[in-house]
């Protein structure tokens, strides 16, 4: 018997990957599933992106292995778009690497920085895989609370009474995913300077900045913040290429060359036509952002509606892709919630306690479905 190796008994599979199979099942046995569960875009990308992709494929060198660190033109667009857009100002050849999507970043990120035993700052609620990678690579998950009541941001002074001996890396993700909360630069400051000041790695992840999010920032723009902050960004929201694999980091040399170091060894580069899209991608003028947003505000819009119905409380002034609502006492749990709308109503939304402990009461909505599909799913209710 071949016996798999001990960090899996640590991580367990993916809750989107397990759920949504049950929801093909459904699916396959003729149940009309309205799917509000995941954040993965239903837009296509601009045309520009499409024909820089197709034009590319017919390039010499396009089915070669390309490099590492992505093609210098690449680079250079994301920096442009950072200094265009967060007025940060970037080394392309060297405070910039192209990764295969950021989730891709946050294992490299962690291999580069983490030996075992080390401990990791991860937010309740926030995104899972923050806990699961910091499990595989045998460090250890030290969790720190998010609450409504301080708009789903740490409290430094809480922070400063954890044991924090073995913290060498901090995970933040703002505007927030799951809560939609945004982060305000006093608040980014003041967690600059307990970074400093506890000699932690500070990884901001920045993949909902542009949507339904009227300032977009980069941590990267504040005071100090290089000294001790990598930030992680993604075409797949703000673009609609989730399916690409496209996302970036952003921070000072040193920091960046480690996470290459890494990365060069796991991959052979992107695919040449990929990046082509990408840099197209990311000439898109502010229209390109007013123009999505317009749609997911209308689909926001609906949400609420279907959240007043389910008698669900929410912010509405959150941003990102998502609604976090929530469930109220009715004492129902999230996870309950789950199954009797999948069951009931045949929709499907995603439980808060997948994201924390922190998450129970709560429930997501995704904006990434048709206005049409979200009427319907309130008209189930009428």
């Amino acid at each position: 018997m071949i016996e798999n190796a001990n960090r899996l008994q640590s991580v367990k599979e993916y809750y989107f990957s397990q759920k949504l199979r049950e929801v093909r099942g459904l699916l396959g046995q003729g149940k009309p599933i309205i799917n509000m569960g995941i954040g993965s875009p239903d837009l296509p990308p601009s045309q520009k992106v499409l024909d820089a992709l197709t034009d590319a494929i017919s390039h010499p060198s396009a089915h070669q292995y390309q490099s590492y660190q992505g093609l210098p033109e690449l680079r250079e667009e994301m920096a442009n778009f950072y200094k265009t857009y967060y007025g940060v100002s970037l080394d392309p050849t060297s405070e910039v690497l192209p990764l295969m999507g950021s989730k891709e970043g946050i294992m490299h990120i962690s291999m580069a920085f983490l030996n075992p035993g080390d401990k990791v700052l991860v937010p309740n609620p926030g995104y899972p895989t923050y806990t699961s990678v910091t499990r595989l690579v045998e460090a250890e998950p030290l969790f720190y609370n998010l609450e409504e009541k301080h708009n789903w941001f740490p409290q430094v002074a809480d922070l400063e009474k954890m044991d924090l001996s073995g913290v060498k890396l901090m995970w933040l993700g703002y505007p927030h995913m799951p809560t939609g909360a945004v982060a305000e630069d006093a608040d980014l400051e003041s967690l600059i300077a307990f970074a400093k000041k506890h000699q932690i790695l500070l990884v901001k992840d920045n993949p909902y900045s542009f949507v339904l999010n009227k300032t977009p920032k980069s941590i990267l723009a504040l005071e100090g913040a290089k000294e001790v902050v990598l930030e992680l960004n993604s075409l797949s929201k703000s673009f609609n290429m989730a399916g690409w694999r496209v996302g970036m980091l952003m921070g000072r040399a040193d920091l960046v060359e480690a996470v290459l170091k890494v990365k060069s060894n796991m991959d052979s580069g992107m695919f040449y036509g990929i990046q082509k899209g990408a840099i197209e991608a990311l000439k898109a003028p502010k229209s390109w952002f007013d123009g999505l947003n317009e749609i997911y505000a209308k689909r926001r819009k609906a949400i609420f509606a279907l959240a007043d119905k389910l008698n669900l409380s929410y912010d509405p002034s959150a941003v990102g892709m998502f609604v976090w609502a929530k469930i109220g006492n009715n004492h129902t749990t999230s996870e309950m919630m789950v199954d009797q709308l999948l069951y009931e109503h045949d929709i499907f939304i995603a439980p808060g306690t997948i994201f924390g402990s922190n998450g129970e009461g709560y429930v997501r909505f995704s904006l990434c479905v048709p206005e049409e599909k979200i009427v319907e799913a309130l008209n189930r209710f009428n």
